[in-house]
């Protein structure tokens, strides 16, 4: 049995293990600091932790049922042309990516935004 290699997935798990921790704490200082100078200026980065959040989740259900489907579709396919269909293991690691995927990439994108130089 070879191993299922997936590159993406690889990248997406390594990002998300790296730089949302990172992110947090960025957010998490933000946060104190304005809640010890009164600064209501942040609140737009509050906000959108939030949205962030709920959309990256529904995106992600949306991209696993999408990837799931696509499987099960190239499985048919596969049995009724008398091909081999894909390993359990092959479609668990691609329905696996696709549902990281939006949560890798929001958290990517956070990391950039939160260490850019402000003027």
């Amino acid at each position: 049995m070879k191993p299922i290699r997936n590159q993406g997935l690889v990248q997406d798990l390594a990002s998300l293990w790296f730089q949302a921790p990172m992110v947090i704490a960025m957010r998490t200082q933000a946060l104190g600091m304005a809640m010890m100078t009164g600064n209501t200026k942040d609140i737009k980065e509050f906000n959108r932790m939030v949205t962030e959040k709920a959309a990256a989740a529904a995106e992600s259900a949306m991209a696993l049922n999408v990837s799931i489907a696509q499987q099960s579709v190239a499985a048919a396919t596969a049995i009724v042309t008398g091909r081999k269909p894909a390993s359990a293991a092959t479609v668990a690691t691609k329905a696996a990516h696709a549902a990281v995927k939006p949560y890798s990439k929001r958290v990517r994108s956070n990391a950039r935004r939160l260490t850019a130089k402000k003027d």
